[in-house]
C-alpha cells in the first residue's frame, strides 16, 4: 500500500502535467521553438530576469530565518538560503515535497527543531496567500474597465466569451480545480497526523504563532513584499523577450502573473501544464495569437525551471561542504 501511495504521489502529478502539456501542444509547430531559441528571442531580457528569481528565494530565506529566531533557533543564513534553493528544486520532481525537505535540511545541518520549522512554513504560506489575495484584488479592480470595454467593443457577453472555451478546456480547468481540492484535503489530513502527540502539537503551534514574536515586523513584511515584487519582475521582464508580448504592458503582465500564480497551486512539477494553460489563456484574451502565446509559456517556463534546477544543484554542492549537526544557538 505504501508503494502504491508513493507511486501515485510521484506519478499522478507527472501524468497530470504531462497530459495537459500534450493537449496544449499536440498541434504545435515545433520549428518555432527552434527559431525562438536561436534568433527569435531577446535573451538579454531573460538574463536580466534571473537576478529577481534568485533574489525572491533569498528574501524567502531571510524571512524564514526571522520567523525561527523567536523560538531560539538561529540557523546560519547560508544554510537557510541553500535549504530554500534545494526545496524548490526538489519540488520539480515531487510537488510540495520541498516544504518538508527544507525543514529536514535545517534539522540535519543546524540542529533546529523539525516540527517548529514545519510550523513556520505553514505561517509563511498563510502570509503568501494573504499577499497574493491582496495583489489579485488590486489587479482585478484595475482590470474591470478593460474587461467591460472589451465586451462593449466586441459585442461579446461574458457567457459568450466563456463559451469560446472548448469542452476539453473546461475539462482541464475542472480537473485542475479538483486536483487542487484533493491536495488541500491531503495536506489537512497530514497536518492532523502530525498533531497526534502533545509535543509535536506544541512545536507546530509555536512555529505557527512565531509571527507574533518577530523582532522587526516591518522588516518581515518588507521581505514578504519584496518576494512577490521579485517574482513579478522575474516574470514581467520575459515579456520583452518576444515581439508578441513586448508591447502588452504592465497591467497585462500583472493579470497573467496572478492567474499563473493560482495555476501553480495545482500540484504538478513547478506548475507544468496548468501554468502554461492559464498564461496562454490570458495572453490570447489580450490579443496574442494562440501559437505565439503557447510559445511564450513554453519558453519562459522551461528556462525558469532550469534556473530553479541549477540553484538546487548549487545548494546540494554547497551543503555537502557544510558542517552537520550544528546546534542552533
Amino acid at each position: 500500500m505504501y508503494k502504491v501511495r508513493y507511486i501515485l504521489k510521484i506519478g499522478f502529478p507527472l501524468a497530470l502535467g504531462g497530459g495537459i502539456l500534450w493537449w496544449m501542444y499536440r498541434g504545435f509547430d515545433w520549428s518555432t521553438l527552434q527559431t525562438a531559441f536561436t534568433s527569435g528571442t531577446a535573451w538579454t531580457w531573460m538574463w536580466l530576469s534571473f537576478p529577481f528569481g534568485i533574489l525572491a528565494q533569498v528574501f524567502r530565506a531571510l524571512r524564514w530565518r526571522q520567523l525561527l529566531y523567536p523560538m531560539g533557533e538561529h540557523p546560519r543564513l547560508h544554510t537557510c538560503i541553500n535549504a530554500i534553493f534545494l526545496s524548490y528544486a526538489s519540488s520539480l520532481v515531487v510537488p510540495r515535497v520541498g516544504e518538508v525537505l527544507r525543514c529536514g535540511v535545517l534539522k540535519r545541518y543546524e540542529g533546529c527543531s523539525f516540527t517548529r520549522g514545519v510550523g513556520t512554513v505553514v505561517t509563511e504560506r498563510v502570509v503568501d496567500m494573504t499577499m497574493i489575495a491582496a495583489l489579485s484584488t488590486i489587479v482585478v479592480a484595475l482590470q474591470v474597465p478593460v474587461f467591460l470595454r472589451f465586451f462593449h467593443e466586441t459585442g461579446v457577453s461574458l457567457s459568450g466569451f466563456l463559451g469560446q472555451f472548448t469542452t476539453t478546456g473546461w475539462l482541464v480547468t475542472a480537473l485542475c480545480l479538483l486536483t487542487l481540492s484533493a491536495f488541500v484535503f491531503y495536506l489537512l489530513r497530514r497536518y492532523q497526523w502530525l498533531t497526534r502527540t502533545r509535543t509535536v502539537m506544541h512545536d507546530l503551534t509555536e512555529g505557527l504563532l512565531s509571527i507574533r514574536k518577530v523582532e522587526q515586523p516591518g522588516l518581515f513584511w518588507l521581505y514578504s513584499f519584496g518576494i512577490w515584487v521579485c517574482y513579478f519582475l522575474h516574470f514581467y521582464l520575459t515579456f520583452f523577450c518576444f515581439a508578441s508580448t513586448s508591447g502588452l504592458g504592465l497591467s497585462v503582465a500583472a493579470v497573467a502573473f496572478v492567474v499563473g500564480t493560482f495555476a501553480v497551486l495545482v500540484p504538478t512539477p513547478n506548475g507544468a501544464g496548468p501554468w502554461h494553460f492559464a498564461v496562454k489563456s490570458v495572453l490570447v484574451f489580450y490579443g496574442v495569437e494562440g501559437e505565439e502565446a503557447a510559445l511564450f509559456a513554453l519558453v519562459v517556463h522551461t528556462v525558469q525551471t532550469l534556473l530553479v534546477a541549477a540553484l538546487g544543484v548549487y545548494a546540494a554542492v554547497a551543503l555537502s561542504f557544510s558542517s552537520k549537526n550544528r546546534q542552533c544557538e
